[in-house]
């Protein structure tokens, strides 16, 4: 009997410990602005999978899609003050704080997907992340938006000329602002919270993302032209606010700068997997598909250059370029 009681003792024991050890988990936050049918969705819930799988129970994530914590602004701001842990952001809201991230926003910057990787992944790309560090951020990761094509309710558009006067809704970012004034548009800043709305209401015309959006969105319910323009290359940055990233051992630290790089890694899988099935579903929804002139459109943008250049560094910009 006695021997029985001890092996309860002990069990209850056990269980109490087990009760405990999660009880005393580390609950991390991680935001981001898009739904759980976007991309940025798959990249965060890698991150989470990789962080629980081998964090012995120390460290936990929880997912905030949906702008449930904030727009992309909000959230750059917030992770500065450690009120988010962590955070998947597109690149363009990231000038307002840190202006030479604006080099990535250049058009037609970069040739193709394995071009940007070996840029971001490279020295340009993480003595950029380095940068971050005095923003209050941890730049752990680049995944991506993509490369961003053009849709809009208007009219079939092939050509700058065929963009006059349509009302694009833009991320809040001087370089892509100017980069449409270039192209004949009326450029509309916008958060994304608000675009969907605008949108179906008609107070915009059209907007500017990857296919993996305009799916996940659907953004075809209210968009019936699509220009392959392919115009920038939009990377995504997996962030951590740096007071939480200090507040970590170092073995957890490099355990969720891997998990990052994972997320990015499925982020990244995904948009070059799913491309084509993208393109054809849209066709299918009724959108017309057209391929943009993309020599007039080069030659549309090349104020954009004459400007930035300057600002950004010509060696940096000719650096880019020249990546092979």
């Amino acid at each position: 009997m006695k021997s029985k009681f001890r092996s309860f003792v002990v069990a209850l024991a056990m269980v109490s410990l087990s009760i405990t050890g999660a009880a005393y988990a580390r609950a991390l936050r991680l935001a981001h602005v898009v739904n759980e049918q976007d991309s940025f969705h798959v990249a965060a819930l890698k991150l989470k999978e990789v962080v629980e799988a081998e964090s012995n129970g120390e460290l936990s994530i929880t997912i905030f899609p949906n702008a449930k914590l904030g727009d992309e602004r909000t959230l750059l701001e917030n992770i500065r003050m450690g009120v988010v842990d962590l955070a998947i952001v597109t690149g363009g809201p990231i000038i307002n704080f840190m202006p030479e991230f604006g080099v990535f926003d250049l058009p037609f910057l970069f040739r193709d997907e394995e071009h940007a990787y070996k840029v971001l992944d490279g020295k340009v790309g993480q003595d950029m992340l380095a940068r971050m560090d005095k923003a209050g951020w941890v730049g752990l990761a680049y995944g991506e938006r993509g490369f961003r094509d053009l849709t809009n309710s208007k009219r079939e558009v092939a050509r700058p000329d065929d963009m006059k006067g349509l009302k694009i809704r833009l991320m809040e970012n001087p370089v892509y602002v100017e980069t449409f004034r270039a192209l004949g548009a009326n450029a509309v800043p916008m958060a994304w919270t608000e675009t969907l709305t605008a949108l179906q209401q008609g107070t915009i015309d059209g907007q500017e993302n990857p296919l993996n959006v305009i799916v996940a969105f659907k953004l075809y319910d209210s968009q019936k032209f699509l220009t392959l323009t392919h115009h920038t290359y939009s990377p995504n940055v997996i962030m951590m606010s740096k007071r939480c990233w200090n507040s970590l051992k170092p073995e957890q630290q490099a355990l969720v700068k891997k998990a990052a790089l994972a997320g990015a890694q499925a982020n990244r899988d995904i948009d070059n997997q799913k491309a084509a099935e993208w393109l054809e579903f849209l066709k299918a929804q009724g959108m017309t598909v057209t391929q943009s002139d993309g020599e007039a459109f080069r030659e549309a943008v090349k104020p954009i250059y004459d400007k930035y250049a300057a600002q950004f560094g010509a060696d940096l910009v000719k650096a880019i370029q020249e990546t092979k």
